[in-house]
């Protein structure tokens, strides 16, 4: 496949579900109660998130309805989602393995459909128009950003090294080379933009946007930062093949010399919350 001409696949997040609970930094604390007075939420009505990976948002969110369907592409994804829902005592979430683009495959109406880092992996404009269809008059659409798997840039004062992830990215390239890889194809100029334009051509108002920066500095094992690298599309442990062990021991070979006890501090990032109503 040509390096400009990227197409989804379902190997995009191959073998990488199960680095998610180990290797993603939570969502704020604060989330849920964010999104719940910003809706007016009362306990009612049903929830979509769509892309939902292993449930990270699904599960936060889903006390805040009567009951919750996390759809996804990636098997694994949704075999995780559904084995941490389990553990958790969730019993009121559906999980479904379809794309979003399958939507809306007879699941009815919802009150809030929620994307989190999901949206710019599919045909937005297909996907904006069928989910605007399948929400409620006073429904919403809910996109959560922000980076889970690293830290915020910039200088902070961590109690232990930040991890090195300018020599992390140096590394992948060496071993996957120069060009973002994503499944089987390559994003040269990263994950596809223009989501407000898109948004409003499927009939949806400007939206309301709010940042959440709990400011948070959070001590993480050198484990937790081989799984954050594994947890993305560009480093999924498919894309290694045979050197995959290898890879592996390159990785925790250069996070042994940045800390040699192992441990890192990083400043949570913040995260935004846009809110769209049709």
């Amino acid at each position: 496949m040509k390096a400009n001409a990227w197409e989804w696949d379902e190997t995009l997040f191959s073998g990488s579900a199960a680095h998610y609970g180990i290797g993603r930094m939570p969502y704020p604390s604060s989330l849920a109660a964010t999104v719940c007075d910003a809706l007016d939420l009362d306990g009612s009505g049903r929830l979509l998130d769509v892309g939902c990976g292993p449930g990270s948002l699904t599960m936060l969110l889903a006390p805040l309805f009567a009951s919750t369907v996390g759809v996804d592409a990636d098997g694994g994804m949704i075999a995780e989602a559904q084995s941490r829902a389990d553990e958790a005592g969730l019993t009121d979430i559906e999980w479904r393995h379809l794309r979003g683009e399958d939507l809306p495959a007879d699941l009815g109406t919802f009150r809030v459909a929620s994307f989190a880092q999901s949206f710019h992996w599919m045909d937005q404009s297909l996907v904006a128009r069928r989910v605007r269809g399948m929400l409620e008059p006073d429904g919403a659409w809910v996109h959560v950003g922000g980076t889970t798997h690293r830290g915020a840039d910039g200088e902070h004062r961590p109690g232990h090294p930040g991890p090195p992830w300018d020599r992390i990215e140096d590394l992948v390239a060496r071993y996957l080379g120069p060009v973002r890889r994503a499944g089987q194809g390559f994003l040269p100029n990263g994950t596809r933009g223009g989501e407000a334009a898109i948004m409003r051509q499927a009939g949806f108002n400007d939206p309301t946007r709010i940042a959440i920066d709990e400011g948070r500095t959070v001590d993480r094992g050198l484990d937790e930062i081989v799984s954050a690298v594994f947890s993305l599309s560009s480093s999924a442990p498919h894309l290694f093949g045979d050197r995959l062990p290898e890879f592996e021991a390159d990785l925790r070979r250069l996070l042994r010399e940045a800390a040699p006890n192992g441990r890192f501090t990083e400043r949570t990032d913040t995260i935004e919350v846009v809110i769209w109503r049709p």
